[in-house]
């Protein structure tokens, strides 16, 4: 497939006013809104355009399927650093950066928004515009390919993105604790301002779990002050990568909120089960005693939001509400980029 063939696509829908649906391997068509219109497949426009180790940068077309990706980083350890989730072997690079989703690694590392460098976008015009670049000093003035991380397709087709790769740490092990919530968020705020390599935690039914990496140096000293069960190596890899791809069992649930919080919020009581990453800053929710939205008025003068991650009523809105000065600049954006407002309609939010 080439960009000619659908900008051809785009220019048709355009003109005949025909919603698109953006799509690459459908991994993710439940996140967010329903989403609606003709299928713009992206899947056939794939391959690693640029890869270049010593520059810690790598460049592919949207349909590369993130398999393809991670396989060429590991050859040359390194790694997509905020761990994006797959939710399944057909994900492409394209869905990564729209759905703007991290994984366990986001609290220590940064979140996907910090690794894009420079993206190409089809615009609703059939317009192939270039933003950004591929080191971090071409990154000036509005830094559009960092906006569309995130933006659930309703800007555009992302075509191409370059992304800022890491090393993958020497050492990683794991530790494990017996502690209540309270506990667990006390000792993560404590341990968020000492020097320890923590890049991943997660706290469940009394039971703690972080991982530390980096030298083995570094992560031999960080065990022997910090204590705890030190799980194996496999054990270790395998609750990540559940924790990653939402395999882990408080995951099988129906339906699943996420509530984002300043870590050093205290622990909550908000009814059903939780499910905590992030240092204490992202909590899962199962069945929350609040309505929507108590719940969101609740977590807001908290300073923090909650999106209807899975399943539920999507007619509560999946994101929570916008204030209208930042609506009307999602609006603005929208129309400018996307004028017939033919991309992912209301996938993001209804108004857009």
């Amino acid at each position: 497939m080439t960009t000619t063939e659908l900008i051809d696509q785009i220019q048709r829908a355009t003109a005949d006013k025909t919603p698109l649906c953006i799509q690459g391997g459908g991994t993710k068509r439940w996140y967010g809104q329903a989403p609606t219109g003709e299928i713009l497949a992206t899947r056939n426009y794939a391959g690693i355009i640029d890869y270049d180790p010593s520059e810690l940068v790598i460049t592919a077309r949207c349909g590369t399927p993130l398999t393809e990706i991670k396989a060429a980083l590991a050859q040359k350890q390194q790694m997509l650093a905020f761990e994006p989730p797959s939710f399944g072997s057909d994900a492409t690079i394209g869905g990564v950066v729209a759905s703007g989703l991290s994984g366990p690694r986001r609290a220590s590392a940064g979140g996907i928004r910090d690794f894009v460098l420079g993206a190409v976008l089809l615009n609703g015009q059939g317009e192939r515009l270039a933003f950004g670049g591929q080191v971090m000093k071409n990154v000036a003035g509005y830094d559009v390919s960092r906006l569309l991380a995130g933006s659930m397709g309703c800007l555009g087709l992302i075509a191409e993105v370059s992304l800022k790769v890491l090393p993958v740490p020497r050492s990683e092990i794991s530790l494990s604790f017996d502690v209540s919530q309270a506990t667990a968020l006390k000792k993560l705020n404590d341990w968020a301002g000492q020097p320890l390599p923590i890049s991943a935690s997660t706290w469940e039914n009394h039971r703690l779990t972080i991982r530390l990496s980096g030298s083995e140096a570094a992560t031999a000293s960080a065990k022997g002050k910090l204590g705890g069960e030190l799980l194996n190596d496999e054990k270790s890899q395998q609750h990540w990568q559940d924790v990653a791809e939402h395999v882990h069992s408080f995951f099988w649930h129906q339906t699943i909120w996420r509530v984002s919080l300043p870590a050093t919020v205290p622990m909550l009581e908000l009814g059903g089960e939780q499910f905590i990453e992030w240092g204490g800053a992202q909590r899962w929710l199962t069945n929350p005693t609040d309505s929507a939205d108590q719940l969101r008025q609740r977590i807001s003068a908290l300073g923090g939001h909650v999106t209807l991650f899975k399943g539920g009523d999507k007619g509560l809105g999946v994101f929570q509400e916008l204030s209208k000065p930042i609506m009307t600049i999602h609006r603005r954006l929208k129309s400018a980029f996307d004028p017939s407002g033919i991309f992912n309609p209301g996938r993001l939010y209804p108004e857009l």
